[in-house]
């Protein structure tokens, strides 16, 4: 029994709950408090020294010292590998079931790691110039996340066992490799074995892994999942920072050295972007080949009526709008399953774009109910006012002009807030990257001094205490009947905008302009431009306000409009095209 080479473990007894270990004759861990014995073994390296005793080894990373770091040897994929594991814990902390991260981005990571030939497979791609010997694994995947451990072997849905490799392979593939290594073949230019390796990889037709990346596993796992999240609140909550995504590897264990490369690689100073992410979630499913995603019905969350309905209420318009978006959905189709649901193996892969797709069909209903061209609005706001003067027991008629001063003013105290949150962000994380392990000193004590400037500014400039994060929420706008100070429309009647035709409602507005007269070429990069100049302050009002919800670019929501209007009028822009045709024809 050795008690000095029992150190290197430290958890907890299960019995006793202390941690004091000694090492069996056989090389298990048992208690010498209470003498437990565990199922645990300790690496074996040469086996010469233990004679009829089967190699098992406990795949936690590479747990053999480095000297110079005084840490694990460790793969960039670990590092990855971590982070998705945060946030896995963050969701599921949020309200999402266990089975996303246990079940689903377990599989898919699983699936990645295979498809880009680091792990499940015959011949994985290891550090150049190391031989490694690989040791049998028999971890569980239920506790994948307790360390930057390596995924084992376990039962999965039956896409991950084609394509990557063949039948045989399933029964003697292998995780990463457990290898005593020289101080010579790790790395000096960062603290992973392979870190150097990592930043200059280029190979074609594999994905390479990011930190962005990361979000896209979560949103394909939350959408396969079908979870009541859209990816506008995924980025929400990142920035929001429920969600570890800024310096997360500042929660990676003690024993992961991150210097040099690794600082590219794990080190983030950007927010994510919806549309980066949205490209990446198509890539990754792509490259995944991933089958075809579970049905978008009417009632799932991310169907456009449901999207529809709680977007009405965060921007405080009424009730009775919801029947107008619904009609926009069965008119141009966007509520059909086929065109919801994601397949990643399609011939032109692509997946909805969810939030923007149900903002975008609000604004057509506010563009068909209002025009929103600067005058009919606020003629149809001054019959709204005197109606209400005049019938205040009845049920008030909607007054476009009251709503948009409401909401201007709770959308300009609202981006003023997030605009200082963003100014006052520290991006500097507590645990300092440096590019060597020489710098290591100056990198902690340059820390350290910014740190206590900090301390001593905000003492000078606010003595009230900071508040703590606020707790997370689908809504960003809330709007109750029970508010003194701010009129809740909800309630209110379209009767002022709308007209009685036998059994059906007209607009009394007849009129329409397009956001869009004319779209972009296919080898163009974007639908159509968008030049704020060119269009009312109405529509940019409404432009700008859905945007911030959605923490979007205006442009990108003009396109979306664009895209539903272009669906909705069909018949007017392929009579526009034709007229285009002949006058074509006519020059030559």
């Amino acid at each position: 029994m050795d008690l000095e080479e029992a150190e290197e473990f430290k958890e907890r007894c299960s019995q006793c709950a202390a941690v004091s270990w000694g090492l069996t004759d056989e090389g298990k861990y048992y208690c010498t408090s209470c003498h437990n014995v565990t199922e645990r073994s300790q690496e074996v390296i040469n086996t010469d020294l233990i004679p009829n005793t089967q190699i098992k080894a406990l795949n936690r990373g590479l747990k053999k010292k480095n000297n110079s770091e005084k840490g694990w040897d460790w793969y960039v994929c670990e590092g990855f590998q971590n982070i998705l594991c945060q946030q896995a814990e963050a969701l599921k902390n949020l309200g999402i079931g266990p089975e996303l991260k246990n079940d689903v981005l377990h599989n898919f990571w699983k699936r990645y790691l295979q498809k880009s030939k680091q792990a499940y497979c015959k011949n994985p791609v290891y550090t150049t110039g190391r031989k490694p010997t690989v040791l049998e694994d028999n971890l569980s995947h239920s506790d994948w996340a307790s360390e930057p451990e390596l995924l084992s072997d376990v039962s999965c849905p039956p896409f991950l066992e084609s394509g990557a490799e063949s039948q045989s392979d399933i029964h003697t593939r292998k995780p990463f490799p457990i290898s005593k290594a020289s101080q010579s073949e790790t790395s000096v230019c960062s603290g992973s074995l392979d870190g150097v390796e990592y930043s200059q990889r280029k190979e074609k037709g594999i994905v390479k892994m990011t930190v962005p990346q990361t979000l896209a596993f979560c949103y394909l796992s939350l959408l396969w999942q079908r979870e009541a999240i859209t990816l506008s609140d995924l980025l929400r909550f990142v920035e929001e920072d429920h969600i570890p995504y800024i310096n997360a590897f500042q929660h990676f264990p003690e024993q992961m050295k991150l210097y040099g490369r690794d600082r590219g690689i794990f080190g983030i100073e950007s927010w994510p972007d919806y549309e980066d992410i949205y490209k990446k979630t198509i890539e990754v499913g792509t490259f995944l080949d991933l089958p075809r995603f579970p049905d978008i019905t009417e009632d799932c969350y991310l169907h456009p009526n449901i999207l529809c309905m709680k977007y009405l209420m965060e921007v405080n318009l009424p009730d009775e709008m919801h029947n107008l978006t619904c009609h926009v959905v069965k008119m141009t189709g966007m509520g059909e399953v086929d065109f919801l649901t994601f397949d990643p193996i399609a011939k032109m892969a692509k997946t909805v774009k969810y939030d923007v797709q149900a903002v975008a069909i609000i604004v057509v209903v506010l563009k068909l109910l209002f025009l929103l061209d600067d005058n009919l609005e606020w003629s149809l706001s001054n019959l709204a006012e005197k109606h209400n003067e005049k019938n205040k027991k009845d049920k008030p008629w909607f007054d476009f002009r009251k709503w948009y001063q409401i909401m201007k003013k709770a959308f300009d105290e609202k981006k003023q807030k997030w605009e200082e949150a963003r100014a006052k962000y520290l991006w500097k994380s507590e645990k300092p990257l440096y590019y060597s392990f020489v710098d290591k000193p100056v990198a902690y004590k340059k820390r350290e001094m910014v740190v206590n400037l900090q301390k001593q500014f905000s003492t000078l400039v606010d003595s009230t205490a900071t508040a703590g994060k606020k707790s997370p929420s689908s809504f960003q706008f809330n709007w109750t009947e029970e508010d003194t100070d701010r009129t809740c429309f909800h309630g209110h009647s379209l009767q002022g905008v709308l007209k009685e035709k036998g059994q059906s409602l007209l607009t009394k507005n007849s009129l329409y302009w397009l956001s869009t007269q004319k779209f972009c070429r296919c080898y163009c990069t974007h639908v159509t431009t968008y030049e704020e100049s060119n269009y009312s302050l109405s529509y940019q009002f409404i432009l700008n306000l859905f945007s911030f919800l959605l923490r979007i670019k205006t442009s990108l929501l003009h396109e979306e409009v664009s895209l539903v209007e272009k669906k909705l009028f069909e018949k007017k822009y392929s009579v526009t095209k034709k007229k285009s045709r002949s006058k074509k024809a006519r020059r030559h």
